[in-house]
Parts: C-alpha cells; structure tokens; sequence
C-alpha cells in the first residue's frame, strides 16, 4: 500500500531548538533546531515513502484569530537564533525534494488533517511526524502519527486510549476542558488530563458534561460551570479543520529529485558533516546507557557540532536472529561460540532495579551483530517451558565469564557485574563498555542510555521494555515475561551492544586522547567502582533516630517561631502561601522571579530579603532541617540492605560532564560538611567494631592544577613555600608579610581564589564578602597583578574554547562548549565561565579515578584487612583493621599524590576515627 508521511514542520523546529543544545557551526551560526530538523528528515527518507510533505504555518491571521482575538495572543516573539535557522531550515527541505506546503487563513494542522483524511480515503497509509497531542483527534485505521525525537508512536484507538484515557472521536472534547496554556486557550480551571479523561469517560463527550455540569461537585465543580460559556468554542479552537480547499492533492507530493550541490553547500557551511559523508556515498551511523535492570530509557539528543549523528550502515540497523536457549545441547554450543570469538557481549535481566538485591532472571550473549541468545534461568509463569538450573548453568558459564584474557563487553556493564557477583561469577576481561565510550565521545550529552544511542549511531528502534513487560500498575515482572517476548528484548541487549561498540571504537581510536581517558581512566574504574559499591558502608540507625528526632523537635520551635512572626497560621511547605504572606501581606521586595516572572519564594529569593525580616531566615531553617531529615536521617536507615546489613550507594562514571562521579540511592556527596547538622550525619557512618574508618583528601587540588596550567610563578612558589595558600595569597595580593595577614584579608584571598575559578566577578565577590563592589573589583585587579599567569591562562583557554568549541583535562579529556559562540550574553558568559572551570574540575576527576583505579589494585592482596567504601569529591574513606592502619596509610596516601605529577604537588590529608566525622 502507498505511504504519506506529513511532517509537521513548525511544531519540529520550535521542539528542536527548546529540546537540544544550541549548537553553532565554525562561523558562530545557530545550528541546534536545524540539526534536529535534519536529522528527522533524514530518517524519514530513509524509510523511502511514496509521497511526503513538509508543511508548515504560513503568516498572517488564520480563522482561529477570528473566532477568539486572544487566541495565542500570549505567544513570546521568536527568539532570534531560532528564527536565523527557518531560513535555512526551508533551503535544505527544498533542496532535498521534499514539497512544502502553507496555506493562508489555516494553520499546518489544518492542511496535514486535509490530506491525511485525503489520502486515507483514497487507499494511501497515512503517518503524521509530530509530537503535538491535538493531532491524536486523526488517529484511525491508515492514519498513524509518528514522534521521530522520542520514537513514540499512536497507531490504533487503544494506544490514543492507554496514552491518553480518551478515544480519539473524544480528543477535541478533552481538549477544550483542559485548555491550552501555550495558545492561551482557558479550559476548566484545575482541570487536568486525568479529571477531564473521568467526565468523558462518565458521560461521553462534551455537550453530555456540559448537561450533567450542576451533578459535579466541590471546587471542580464550581469550576466546570463558571466555564461552560467558554467551553464551545474551545472545542472549535481545538477541532483539526479537515476539508481546507488545497491545490495539492495526495497524489501529488512525490518526493522531487534533490539538488545535491545545494545541500553540499549547506551542510559544508551549518556543519553537518556526517549528511556531507551520506551525500557522497558514504555510510556510517546514529545514538543511545542500559539502564540498571530490566528498563531502558530512550530519548533525542544532537551531538557535539563536529560529532554529527551519521547515516546508519545497513548490516548495523537490520533485525536480529534470536536463539532461546533451553537444552544443554544448546547452552553447549553457544559456549563454544563464546571461547572462538575475539569478543563478546553479554547481559543480564533481573526482577529488580537495585543490583544489590536483583535475582538473576536470565542471560544474553551475542558473538557477532544480529546472532544472539537469551538463556532464561528463571521465567515462572503459568505454562513457562522448562528452563535450564540456573546454578548449574552459572557453573557451566563461569570458567568463561572469569577467563581475563577473554574480552567482554556491556552497556552499563557495572549492574551486571553485581548481579553475577551475587550469583558467585567474579567476572574478568571486561573490556569494553558503551555507555562509556559515548561518554567519553560526548560528555555533553544527557542521555547514554542503551535505547537512545541505537537510535543515534545505528538508525535502530529497540523494543522498549514497557512493550513485553507492560507499565504503571499493569507492568510484570521480568520472570512473568513469555519466553519469546523477553528474548526478543533481552537477546537485542546483548546485539545492540555489540553493533555499538563496533561503531563507537572506530570513532575513539580516531582521537588518541579521548581514547586514553577511555582505556586508561574510565575502565579500569568499572571493576573498582563495583567492588566500592559492594564493600558498602555501616550506619548506626540507633544514632539516625536519635538525630531524626532532634530535627523534628527544632522543626516544630522554627514552625512555632515562624508563626509568631506572621501573626497568624500558614503552611511553611506551600510556597504559594509563603508569597502570599511574604510579599502581599509583609510587602517584602521581590528579588527573585521564577521564570514566569512570578515572586520566588526558593532559597536564593529567601536569601536575598533574609536581612530585611527574620520570618525568611526562619523558614531557611525550617527547609535546611526538613532536608537533612527526609534526605538523610529518616532514609538512610530504611536504605539498609537487610543482605549485608550495610547502606550500598550506587555511583556514576556519566553523571557530569566533567568526569566527576555522582552518587545516589542514597546520594552522599551532598551531605553537608560546612554545618554541625551536616557533620552529626557523618558520625552515622561508623566502623565495625575492631576496625577504624581512614578518610584521605587531596589538600586544594583545583587549585594546584590552576597552578599547574597557568603556570604563574607567584602561585607555584605559594605552593611550594608549604604555607596556608590562602593566607599566602592575601599577603601577596595585600603586600604584607604572612604574619601581618588579617583573618578577613585571608577570607577575601580564599573567596578570590575559589571564586576564580568558577568564574565569579566582581559582583558575586562583592556579595559574598559583603564588601562594596568596587572594592571587590579592586581586590581581583590586585590579585591579576599579582598572579598575571592565571588572567593569561583564563584568557587563553576562553579563546581557544571559541576556536575548538571545547576544552580539555591535562589527561585529555574533552568538555564541548555548545554555547561558547551563543548570541546570547548570558549563554556564553555562562560557557566561558565552564572552559576555565571544566580543565580543573576535569582533571581533579581523573587524578581521584585514576588513585582509586592505583589503591584497588593495592588492596587486592589485603582486603580480609581493609576495604575502600566511600568517594565524595576529592575525598577517599577506607574501613580497616585497627593493627592495619599504619600500613594502609602510607600506601594510600603514596598512591594518591603519585596520581598526577604536576608542577604543584598534590597533597593528601588524611584522619582516622570510629565515623566518618572523627576522621576529618
């Protein structure tokens, strides 16, 4: 059957540009929205359809605008680096053949509603490319909408009903209740999806809930009737016109033959390097981090400007064989299939999220792309075939799993190396990883997961998790999964991970110092971040209760204060009755806006009005207690794992772009050290009886590597003196002998030093010294004078961010900087701020990955006697016998000043004690 893809053109532009990075091409060009736009054109080409039209809103007033003046009255102006991309945006669909339609007096929903009725009537499947909900209204059989950046798809009455709890006939209704904010449409007040999806499933469509408005009560209820005069015309706002009187008929939108020198010159001048390679035969790939367990996540997101997402290679995008595994003869087979192959990869599925407490479900393993297996061990449902003993499968598996000289491979390999550990397999020759070869490839990226870079680099949709297990309240457990449905998901783990790693490699290799970060820093961490993880640390919850309930108690005295001083009763955790009171009620200046342009009530709002009246300081409090207690002190305890009696953390080598590890589940990098309530937490984390807790931390190591890059004399000799660098640096900048320094001349030096290097001016200096801020400026003029290598290193390293587009680590490590070349000030203000930051916090990151990678191979021979259980920042906590520790900090401390050799060396201070607080 004949095939039309409609692509609604204005809804992806507006979608790209809010949804990716602002991309720029070598001229400084906005090049973001564009990149999206074109990459979804590129895949629907791909697909070869018969006929195809890009179709976007003409200008000028439409009927809409006659039937409500207000109607997107509200809409801001479009921003001027979008609207520099339409143009070009226009040239590359009409050079690409592609027929563009607007039409005057309608919007582009209307035309694509015409032609999509059109075109189903007369026989031809229909897709609409969007991601606007209005247009669920057309979904019927032969017409299909598509949302290429997400990969969702609606394609029959139940999938509009499971996404939306409404039919497709009773879209238009739901719509007019609900309104629409963006195109100043008022619906129902507080009426949302769910409430609008229960009236139309009660009575039907809108004029019956119109009928039966007095039957609805409370507020809502109210709220329905003050609108029904309303609600009519909403339903034509929102009705999709489908009889537009148009030249073009279906038939007519076949693709016209493309100008390939046009699109030659425009991909050579936007950047887009990759559609230059397909315009010219070549053929590559697209992109996507397995997520623990058995969900996967999926999303869009653009590559760095010179990382373009390619054309995906056939042998890549083509589906895979699958073989379930259920005979031993089998089983037999494919382990000869592992031992003859150079490589492999393998997953797990589990019956949790959790690595510390996942079962093992089954296993997958794949030899070369589109042949693998899934061997299930644990599938249980009524009527499940008979499966291999998972024990003796285990066995049977093991001598390959733990051979080192056998690589393996995974995407986000760390969860899998859990669950095996758990079921008695150490495994050994993990060599590779995709989710951190995309990492170290494109750290700017949010998204890693195994589903978007499918998407990204092979051009291939994977079959979503939700679809074989279900979601929300119907989903099952992965063991409930039939066996043919879960080994087309789970062996396609095994698959896409390997036709990953065959397009990411070539792409490291390519760039020697990205790969030597990838080989010599990120996995060599993987096996040591997985044994941290397991060694797990000790709470003592008797303390936590005890701390739980002191913060209850000051809770309830900051809740009482704070009524006292409003005079009345308020809610401390409605922020819409704390501005109220605040700036209605108390007439406080409003400092801060929310990006409404509403009052703020967030803690920098409360901050900045805190001397003014005590009521904003009192419910600083009230929110820094709530915090420690809902955070730390009530959570940690229940966080327990009832197995090793232990609290396991769960960290993340793609959790900032910088290289830095995150933390969470529980996250232990945001306790707070400055405060005594920060501290008392830490004095939770307690050592077993017999052993002692070490906690070593690098001394002022960003600043030793500023030392280190700018190279400025003065800093390298404050360094080298062994004194208090901060006091150092006062008595440089303010010419006084060291014992001359005056505890706020050192404050001053301190916050100058760190505040550099995160790009503070003079206007943040001021503030958070308290000082005039000329008097801040004149204390930084004073500083440059003193240090002229950092104003130099800052200067050089924001002008070669401009010219590269990145910065990089001592180890090489890449930090892209979309926004370096941003019409906007504040955008690229912000991104100069991160090119002089990035190369510090960068390589603070590596120095600690590659101690702890050092200290891990130490402990090898000595863990019975002491154990690495803990990183936050620059900080390392070990947990050893007492009779061990005098033997266990020299070589800890050796390991990590020999991390890096820089021309500021790195010091390590180190403390003991029965918790974590005694051993700072």
């Amino acid at each position: 059957m004949p095939k039309l893809v409609l692509i609604d053109g204005s809804s992806y532009l507006f979608r790209a540009f809010h949804a990716l990075p602002p991309l720029s091409n070598a001229a400084g060009e906005p090049t973001g929205a564009l990149f999206g736009v074109v990459n979804m054109l590129r895949a629907h080409l791909k697909e070869a359809p018969d006929y195809l039209a890009f179709v976007v809103d003409a200008s000028g007033p439409t009927f809409r605008d006659d039937l409500d003046p207000q109607y997107k009255a509200n809409r801001p102006p479009m921003p001027d680096e979008l609207r520099a991309q339409v143009e070009p945006m226009m040239q590359i669909v009409a050079a690409q053949g592609i027929p563009i339609l607007r039409v005057s007096g309608v919007e582009a929903d209307d035309v694509i509603g015409t032609l999509a009725l059109q075109a189903a009537n007369d026989g031809i499947d229909v897709v609409i490319s969007t991601g606007d909900k209005d247009f669920a209204q057309l979904v019927r059989p032969g017409v299909q909408l598509v949302n290429t950046m997400s990969g969702s798809k609606l394609d029959t009455d139940e999938s509009v009903v499971e996404k939306f709890g409404v039919h497709p006939g009773q879209i238009v209704d739901y719509l007019a209740l609900m309104g629409d904010k963006v195109d100043n449409i008022p619906g129902v007040d507080k009426c949302g999806p769910k409430t609008a999806a229960k009236w139309l499933g009660e009575y039907g469509d809108l004029d019956a809930v119109i009928a039966n408005a007095d039957k609805v009560g409370g507020k809502i209820g109210e709220n329905l009737r003050a609108a029904l005069p309303r609600l009519p015309l909403n339903r034509q706002l929102a009705t999709i016109k489908t009889d537009v009187a148009l030249d073009e008929a279906p038939s007519d939108l076949a693709l016209r033959e493309r100008d390939v020198e046009s699109l030659r010159t425009l991909y050579a001048r936007y950047g887009f390097n990759q559609a230059l390679k397909e315009l010219d035969g070549g053929a590559s790939a697209s992109i996507a981090e397995k997520e623990p367990g058995a969900a996967r996540g999926r999303g869009f997101t653009s590559a760095p400007s010179d990382l373009p997402a390619p054309v995906p290679d056939a042998a890549l995008s083509a589906p895979g064989e699958y073989e379930c595994v259920l005979e031993r003869a089998q089983l037999d087979v494919w382990i000869a299939k592992l031992r003859a192959a150079d490589e492999f990869a393998f997953d797990t599925e589990t019956d949790a999220l959790d690595p510390m407490r996942a079962n093992l479900v089954g296993i997958s393993f794949c030899v070369e792309p589109g042949r693998a297996c899934y061997i299930p061990l644990a599938h249980d449902y009524p009527g499940a075939p008979a499966q291999l003993p998972r024990d003796a499968t285990l066995d049977a598996l093991r001598p390959l799993l733990s051979d080192p000289a056998k690589k393996k491979l995974g995407q986000h390999g760390k969860y899998d190396l859990h669950v095996l550990r758990r079921h008695g397999v150490d495994v050994a020759g993990y060599a590779d990883d995709t989710l951190l070869e995309s990492f170290v490839l494109e750290a700017g990226l949010q998204r890693h997961d195994m589903d978007s870079l499918a998407e990204r680099h092979l051009g291939y949709e994977t079959v979503k998790y939700e679809e074989v297990a279900g979601k929300g309240a119907k989903a099952i457990p992965f063991g409930h999964v039939a066996l043919d449905d879960a080994t087309r998901y789970a062996a396609e783990d095994a698959d896409v991970t390997l036709r990953l790693h065959r397009v990411l490699k070539p792409k490291l290799e390519a760039l020697p110092g990205q790969l030597s970060v990838y080989r010599d820093i990120e996995m060599p961490l993987v096996p040591v971040l997985e044994r941290v993880e397991a060694n797990g640390v000790l709470v003592d919850a008797a303390e936590l209760r005890r701390q739980s309930a002191d913060l209850s108690r000051r809770m309830l005295a900051a809740q009482q204060r704070a009524t006292e001083l409003a005079a009345r009763s308020f809610n401390l955790d409605s922020p819409k009755q704390l501005g109220q009171l605040l700036f209605e009620e108390l007439k406080l200046p409003a400092l801060v806006k929310t990006p409404g342009g509403a009052p703020s009530t967030n803690e920098e709002a409360l901050e900045a009005i805190a001397d003014q009246h005590e009521l904003p300081r009192v419910i600083l409090e009230y929110r820094g207690l709530a915090k420690l207690r809902s955070t730390y002190t009530d959570k940690l305890p229940e966080m327990v794992n009832p197995e090793t009696g232990r609290v396991h953390t769960s960290y993340h080598q793609a959790g900032a772009a910088t290289g830095r590890l995150s933390s969470n589940d529980p996250n232990l990098q945001n306790i707070p050290i400055r405060t005594e309530d920060g501290r008392r937490i830490r004095r939770a984390f307690v050592a077993p009886q017999g052993r002692v807790l070490l906690a070593c931390d690098y001394s002022q190591i960003e600043l030793r590597i500023m030392a280190h890059l700018s190279e400025d004399a003065a800093l390298l000799r404050a360094f080298e003196s062994g004194a208090d660098i901060h006091r150092a640096t006062a008595a440089e900048v303010f010419g006084k002998p060291l014992d001359e320094v005056t505890s706020n001349e050192r404050r001053a030096a301190k916050a100058i030093n760190f505040g550099l290097m995160y790009g503070m001016g003079a206007f943040g200096l001021a503030r958070q010294l308290g000082i005039p801020r000329g008097e801040a400026q004149d204390y930084i003029a004073l500083y440059f004078s003193r240090y002229p290598g950092v104003r130099d290193f800052m200067e050089r390293t924001r002008q070669q961010a401009k010219e590269r587009g990145y910065v990089e680590t001592v180890f090489g490590r890449r930090l892209y900087l979309p926004y370096i070349a941003s019409r906007n000030q504040g955008q690229r203000a912000g991104a100069e701020r991160a090119a002089i930051n990035a190369p510090m916090q960068g390589t603070a990151a590596d120095i600690i990955k590659r101690a702890m990678a050092a200290i891990d191979a130490w402990l090898a021979a000595h863990r019975d006697r002491a154990l690495m259980i803990l990183q936050v920042h620059d900080e390392l906590v070990f947990e050893c016998e007492t009779g061990f520790l005098d033997t266990l900090l020299p070589e800890v401390r050796a390991r990590m000043e020999g991390a890096a050799q820089l021309r500021a060396p790195l010091v390590v201070d180190a403390g003991t004690g029965a918790n974590w607080d005694d051993a700072h």
